[in-house]
């Protein structure tokens, strides 16, 4: 029997989603699990599956359509059967319209912008270069200024084919260096994806009631532990401190149901599974990429999977899976020399854990002076969900785990 494929919803406020790319197109056979399409959110291009297995019947929409959730985009059934009309014509491409300004009341909508309108050429648009997140990436791997290539994506949209032109021949401009001194002032719109991060943590700093614990951790035996394990192993399956702490932390939150939850009205969602979503620095913000069952997967598992997500994130290119269902995050700006900090609670999640440096430093142990390795966490929790007291057993628990690393290997 055949069935529709409907624009998924790949984002805890995404309301709509670009179809930009068909990876199966009409006629050709797919299996539940492959990828189907690409689509491009606010946060990122995701790679969406097909969720029945068949052949594709139908295309719904074109790409570069801009597609409510939930709306049908495929058909995919047997090669025999009939299918019965969905549309009567394809959602055609349109350029996205612009966001509301913040401080439009919610759901407000944008005033909609025409369907076709001509494409811009290189040097008539003062305003942004509009490129797909893996155009960007090319681009910067190969020193390509954006602004002087010519988009043929939907609305003048660079994609990755124009960047490959470009370096089949076409004379490209250097990419721009850094600011230079004396400049005078610039005005830098700002990214989709910035928007949205910044529209959620308003959202969750004036709606979450946030408070904050701070814990300083032992860590000479796990940087030790750590050492040891890395000498060993081939590069790539080297543990960084943070695959420890992610696995600490799942581990930890056995104890702590409360605090792996989400505030649903007037209930607690307390979750079975503990799905821990890690912030990775990308192109400007932050993506979120999910550790499912983290307590779960040995180290050297966790590590590789943290590994090849964050690299798809880089990339551009994530499955939807990787960047949702988060039931508790971690922040951890350690590598950045950062001693401590408070996250914001990705919402709706209880609770994040900020992480900061793990140091080498004078410390005093039974009246002597002596150099061991400290770092500091910073637990962030909705006052609705938890209190100060279980906070605080949760860090001392941590400490648990994080002070006596074999426990991870388990």
């Amino acid at each position: 029997m055949a069935e529709t494929i409907s624009m998924p919803k790949l984002g805890f406020d995404m309301a709509e989603g670009t179809l930009v790319r068909w990876i199966k197109k009409a006629g050709e056979p797919v299996q539940k699990g492959e990828v189907l399409a690409e689509i491009e959110t606010d946060k990122a291009t995701v790679e969406v599956e097909s969720t029945a297995s068949g052949v594709v019947r139908r295309l719904i929409v074109e790409e570069g359509a801009v597609v409510p959730i939930g709306k049908p985009i495929a058909i995919v059934g047997t090669a025999e059967e009939k299918i019965d009309e969905i549309a009567s014509a394809p959602a055609q491409p349109q350029p996205k319209a612009a966001p509301v300004a913040s401080g439009a009341p919610k759901g407000e909508a944008a005033v909609p912008m025409p369907t076709k309108v001509p494409l811009p050429s290189p040097t008539s648009a003062a305003g942004p270069v509009s490129a797909s997140p893996l155009a960007r990436r090319i681009a910067r791997e190969n020193q390509v200024n954006l602004a002087t290539i010519h988009g043929t994506g939907p609305g003048g949209r660079i994609v990755r084919r124009d960047i490959e032109t470009a370096l089949a021949g076409q004379a490209v401009a250097p990419a721009a260096g850094v600011f230079p001194p004396g400049a005078g002032d610039q005005t830098t719109p700002i990214s989709r994806l910035r928007q949205a991060i910044g529209r959620r943590m308003a959202e969750s700093k004036t709606t979450v009631p946030h408070f904050y614990v701070t814990h300083e951790y032992k860590m000479d035996a796990l940087m030790a532990l750590r050492a040891q394990y890395n000498r060993i192993v081939p590069e790539d399956q080297k543990l960084s401190v943070n695959d420890f702490i992610v696995k600490a932390a799942a581990l930890t939150l056995r104890e702590f149901p409360n605090l792996n939850a989400s505030l649903e009205g007037a209930s607690v969602l307390v979750h079975g599974a503990r799905n821990i979503g890690v912030a990775v620095s990308v192109e400007g913000g932050l993506l979120t990429v999910v550790c499912r069952e983290a307590d779960r997967k040995t180290l050297g598992q966790l590590s590789s999977e943290m590994k090849a997500m964050a690299a798809r994130v880089r990339e551009g290119k994530v499955r939807s899976e990787e960047i949702e269902g988060s039931t508790f995050s971690i922040s951890n700006l350690g590598m950045y020399d950062v001693e401590n900090f408070a996250a914001i609670i990705n919402p709706p999640e209880a609770a994040i854990l900020a992480v900061g440096s793990a140091r080498e430093m004078a410390v005093v142990e039974n009246g002597l002076v002596k150099s061991g390795w400290r770092m500091k966490a910073t637990i962030s929790v909705d006052h609705r969900v938890s209190d100060g007291a279980e906070a605080a057993k949760f860090m001392q628990a941590l400490a648990l785990n994080l002070e006596e690393p074999l426990r991870l290997l388990i």
